[in-house]
């Protein structure tokens, strides 16, 4: 983290959780990423472990699972997550699916579904992007049928994270085929349906430690209880209100992954020994790294602004992705800087700055380009 800056909403509520969670981490969970990077995937008994340590759902009610806290404990653990470099484990898919949840379902999906999520028993899904479709959530092609008291859900699905893993998915689908956004719904559906199959894990770039999946929905049939809220066409209505949230937690990653890439380039630099002196020492070096430095600090204020406009209740989604665009474009800048400053060593995997390199460039693709980002804050103009 920065020397000599306390983030506003750090206080002294919020502070003992991020240590113990810091603490957990880097003893606990840094130490796997290694494994799951072999593997593409995190295990489940690291799962269980976040839930008992309350990271996956820490500003849910109790009553619900949660631990009654705010957005600044889950900003909290995306940062201690992300500065120890741990990428393996998708908690915000989850943390994401909690709010659909705790947001527009019934009473019964709550207690069904929340406690398990909390706990990290229950892996979520977003299945969202189809093969022919981006961003442009209004073209999805999956299909869920009323039958009775059941609905039959066809389509694939695609980039979807914690895919191999997950337990549930909430799959957006079209109810109506003539109504546009209102003919979207949404799907609480349980991994093990008859029908459901996942595809293969794909190839990436980058976030070699996390499953990023292929699925299928061959005549899944489920429960009506499974449609969120018990109401169709609603389902666009929800993803819209969720995704100012998920953006501004991509821009917290985004911050929290800068901040470590400037801690390992300066603790190289001081060590890495070329002409006879640190690399530190060079005027080029020390220029670019007080570049770097004031680009870090400038995203973390912008960063601090959105958790508390979050905290407040007030972040609203042209802030959002704002912050989406911006802080994600300045951590690709970043990385690729520090980089620079290992030669040939930043090229290989064994360091990490190679990995986080690769790993920040998917962040202005998901959760919506960047492009969509820019058009969304040009008509708030």
């Amino acid at each position: 983290m920065l020397e000599n800056y306390r983030s506003p909403w750090m206080n002294e509520d919020v502070q003992p959780f991020a240590d113990s969670v810091r603490r957990f981490v880097t003893q606990t969970l840094a130490p796997r990423e290694e494994k799951w990077r072999e593997q593409h995937q995190a295990d489940r008994e690291s799962w269980l472990a976040c839930g008992e340590m309350g990271m996956i759902l820490p500003d849910l009610p109790v009553e619900y699972g949660g631990a009654d806290g705010t957005p600044a404990h889950l900003a909290a653990v995306i940062n201690e997550l992300n500065y120890a470099g741990v990428s393996g484990l998708g908690l915000t898919i989850s943390h994401i699916v909690g709010h659909y949840i705790l947001s527009d379902g019934t009473e019964a999906q709550k207690q069904h579904w929340l406690p398990k999520i909390a706990s990290g028993e229950v892996i979520c899904s977003v299945a969202m992007t189809e093969p022919g479709t981006g961003s442009d959530l209004q073209a999805v092609r999956t299909r869920a049928v009323k039958q009775g008291d059941t609905y039959v859900i066809n389509g694939a699905k695609t980039f979807i994270t914690n895919g191999q893993l997950s337990d549930m998915v909430a799959v957006v689908a079209k109810t109506d085929q003539s109504a546009g956004s209102k003919g979207i719904s949404l799907f609480l559906v349980d991994t093990k349906s008859p029908g459901f199959r996942r595809g293969k894990c794909l190839d990436k770039i980058g976030l070699q430690s996390s499953d990023t999946s292929e699925m299928y929905f061959d005549d899944v049939v489920v429960p009506a209880e499974c449609l969120l809220g018990g109401v169709e066409g609603k389902g666009f209505y929800t993803l819209m209100k969720q995704l100012p949230y998920e953006r501004a937690q991509i821009a917290m990653t985004a911050v929290a992954q800068m901040e470590r890439a400037l801690a390992l380039t300066l603790e190289y630099t001081r060590d890495r020994k070329v002409f006879g002196k640190a690399v530190l020492e060079f005027q080029n070096t020390r220029f670019n790294l007080a570049d770097i430095k004031a680009t870090v600090l400038a995203s973390r204020t912008f960063c601090d602004h959105l958790i508390q406009q979050w905290i407040d209740g007030k972040l609203d989604s042209a802030t959002a992705s704002m912050g989406k665009f911006w802080l994600t474009e300045r951590n690709s800048e970043v990385q690729d800087r520090c980089l620079q400053f290992f030669g040939g060593y930043g090229y290989m995997n064994e360091y990490p700055i190679a990995r986080m390199w690769a790993d920040a460039r998917v962040a202005r693709i998901y959760g919506g380009t960047n492009e969509i980002q820019r058009e969304l804050v040009g008509r708030s103009l």
